[in-house]
């Protein structure tokens, strides 16, 4: 099974978590979450409206007739299903890559149950191959950079990219993530930044793989 079968076998088998009437579902961002985004039609009656972190999947949802709604509108929600970068044995996430992880993070701790849909090649045994995302409001980012190298990361800048919130994404290389608690609140104290791609203190309750014999694993 190539990986774009195993990103709709995760993406269908989330879909057996939707099943509440009248919810109203986080809704992720990225390849993973696009298959998701496809299958809702088949749950069409279990979902009120949903609450988006990205611009891209407002739009996907709309194309498929769903409301959208603002977080602050909705309250606490009751499942969040989004995908990752990363995802250590523990649950603990790299998201960002496409960009869109403070608002990810925010919906994450606003929902009681957060499902991580990704496919094998995703799980490691320690976080930090992939590089971490971090948000910062443009003014900052140069003094941000340099208190990444502090820290020993090696921070690029994502040329020509603008989040969703109009700030910048530095992508950190070469990071030793041995506690990644410890690590996103520390980065997280630096001014300037917004949030970073660490999802260890709110990371995923459950996490679905992907195998490549057809398998899911949940863990």
């Amino acid at each position: 099974m190539n990986q774009d079968l195993m990103k709709q076998h995760v993406a269908q088998a989330a879909l057996s978590y939707i099943n509440d009437d009248n919810m109203i579902l986080g809704v992720g961002t990225g390849s993973t979450v696009n298959a998701l985004i496809a299958l809702l039609p088949q749950v069409r009656d279990r979902i009120k409206a949903c609450v988006s972190s990205s611009e891209a999947s407002t739009a996907q949802l709309l194309d498929l007739g769903f409301e959208v709604i603002e977080l602050n509108d909705a309250g606490t929600l009751s499942l969040y299903i989004d995908g990752a970068d990363e995802c250590d044995p523990h649950n603990r996430l790299i998201k960002g890559g496409g960009g869109a992880l403070t608002r990810e993070k925010i919906i994450a701790e606003a929902s009681r149950q957060y499902v991580c849909i990704v496919d094998e090649s995703k799980m490691v045994p320690m976080l930090g191959a992939f590089p971490l995302p971090v948000e910062t409001i443009p003014m900052a980012r140069s003094m941000v950079a340099r208190k990444l190298v502090a820290l020993g990361g090696q921070p690029i800048y994502r040329e020509g990219f603008v989040t969703d919130n109009g700030n910048l994404i530095l992508d950190v290389h070469n990071l030793k993530i041995t506690d990644p608690v410890a690590l996103e609140q520390k980065i997280n104290q630096i001014p300037g930044v917004v949030t970073n791609g660490l999802f260890a203190l709110r990371g995923a309750n459950t996490t679905l793989i992907a195998q490549a014999d057809g398998t899911i694993k949940k863990q």
